[in-house]
């Protein structure tokens, strides 16, 4: 029986896991950490759950492929927990922007808002119901042959206008301006993201196969590390791994930060790509384009979802929207970073999330790599400013939620230091290949929905192979699992086995 040795339990690795297991290749996972999931993970304070990773998740839909693959992996059944509308933003005075699911509740209340916007708003409402229908294209894209996937065509053909907008570029055409402000922030407050994705996701959840798993990102990976187990593969934690073995440039083992060494036919890394390929292989197998790949973000470039700060409170929070966009009454510096708003998920949706009538609030940042890291040399004057931000952000919050200070019961906040202590990547959540400068290029966008440029080797090095963020360049739970079973499917061709999927 041939061994795999995966480097790593996040979704890449535990589907590399769950598919070896499934083809007869002897499995271990070597997990840094104490917990499985990597960075679809969460943590409890005092009854409460705060979420580091979800927002949504594909595949609720029995009758899809990205359902049927979430069965294989053990990871359904999750129930959804419905919510009414993808975000809300507030202005100082209290005018509302909903962005509800329901697209004649959304078209009414937009023109409501903005006459003057008619023809944006209907160019908008017009491309969510261009994604509705019964076929399952996401499914397809993924999972179908050449042929299937080949006849998307005519349902691509006439969304290709939507290809050329991110979020930003088309909320300037809205003259409203709360809309011109508000509208490209509604995905997750980053304005780059492209529009495409926006579209598909907010009518994959009206088609009902998009949604919230009751209990968060974690309900997941335990639920994927539960069916590994069941089927004889092991994990093993608080094992982090220093160095990939190799023998005459073909990989076989890994080397533990205690010293020992374990030995395996194949070694799959699902850990952060640059720490693989700089230090556990100490760069001894680039080529021009993987050395492009290794190039960090400035760190003085602002990225988000650099600090979250979490409060777990005593209010029934169900009466608010699940993602709320807060208009500031004047710029503030948080963190090293001007905000002029608030991003926060409200977990009043989910009772699992807290304690009998209370709720968890969470406010997502942006920031500056070497703001942090330099921080993080005193860790006096790191704990200073996180209790400088959280005071902060709880002084905003009392102006939405007057009374709020009384009701804090926790108050936990995380940056970007956090994640790369625990998760081990670098520059935290964003420590996918530099890949894509412009998602509005069509070929780019090809890409990054079919895979067709995804980096799952590297040159000169054998029975190796990447799974998970690194190869999709996305924070998609989804394509971040499906990595792990194109590799096993790689694995088998190369051992002569035929791949199973159970």
């Amino acid at each position: 029986m041939k061994s795999i040795i995966i480097i790593g339990s996040g979704m890449g690795g535990l589907a590399t896991g769950i598919y070896g297991q499934y083809n007869g290749f002897n499995t271990t996972i070597f997990e840094a950490h104490s917990l499985p999931g990597g960075q679809c993970t969460s943590w409890k304070r005092k009854g409460y759950v705060f979420d580091a990773c979800l927002h949504t998740l594909n595949g609720f839909k029995p009758e899809t492929k990205v359902n049927a693959f979430w069965q294989e992996l053990g990871a359904m059944p999750c129930e959804m927990v419905e919510r009414n509308e993808f975000v809300s933003a507030v202005l100082p005075d209290g005018t509302h922007f909903h962005n509800h699911y329901d697209i004649k509740k959304l078209e009414y209340h937009l023109k409501q808002l903005s006459p003057d916007d008619a023809d944006v708003i209907d160019e908008y409402i017009n491309g969510i119901k261009s994604f509705l229908g019964e076929l399952d294209w996401f499914g397809i894209s993924n999972f179908g042959t050449f042929w299937e996937k080949l006849s998307l065509v005519p349902f691509f053909l006439p969304k290709i206008k939507y290809f050329k907008y991110t979020m930003g570029s088309f909320g300037e055409r809205f003259r409203h301006p709360f809309l011109h402000k508000a509208f490209p922030l509604i995905r997750y407050s980053v304005p780059d993201v492209p529009l495409f994705g926006y579209l598909a996701e907010h009518s994959s959840y009206i088609y009902g196969d998009s949604g919230w798993p009751r209990g968060g990102g974690m309900t997941l990976s335990k639920n994927m590390a539960s069916r590994y187990q069941e089927l004889g593969g092991t994990i093993r934690y608080r094992k982090k791994v220093v160095r990939i073995l190799t023998e005459n440039n073909r990989a076989c083992g890994v080397e533990l930060e205690d010293g020992t060494q374990h030995k395996a036919d194949f070694v799959v890394s699902n850990a952060d790509g640059r720490k693989t390929i700089l230090e556990m292989l100490e760069g001894r197998y680039m080529n021009k384009k993987v050395s492009q790949y290794c190039e960090p973000n400035s760190e003085d470039n602002d990225i988000a979802f650099s600090v979250f700060v979490c409060l777990g409170v005593k209010r029934d929070l169900s009466s608010y929207p699940s993602f709320l966009i807060m208009f500031l009454d004047q710029p503030e510096t948080i963190g090293g970073h001007n905000c002029d708003h608030l991003g926060m998920q409200i977990f009043g949706f989910d009772t699992s999330m807290a304690p009998s009538d209370r709720g968890v609030i969470k406010v997502e940042l942006s920031g500056k790599p070497s703001y942090f890291s330099q921080l993080y040399q005193d860790e006096t004057a790191y704990q200073a400013e996180k209790n400088k931000i959280a005071e902060q952000v709880i002084a905003l919050l009392e102006k939405q939620f007057p009374g709020l200070r009384e009701d804090i019961e926790v108050i936990d906040v995380s940056t970007l230091c956090t994640w790369e202590r625990y998760m081990g990547g670098t520059q935290g959540h964003n420590n996918f290949p530099r890949k894509y400068k412009d998602l509005t290029d069509i070929r780019n966008v090809l890409d990054f929905i079919f895979g067709l440029n995804r980096i799952y080797t590297l040159p000169g090095l054998g029975n190796f192979f990447f799974a998970g963020q690194w190869v999709t360049s996305m924070g998609s739970l989804f394509s971040n699992a499906l990595t792990g079973k194109t590799v096993v499917q790689k694995i088998c061709k190369k051992s002569g086995v035929k791949f199973t999927e159970s």
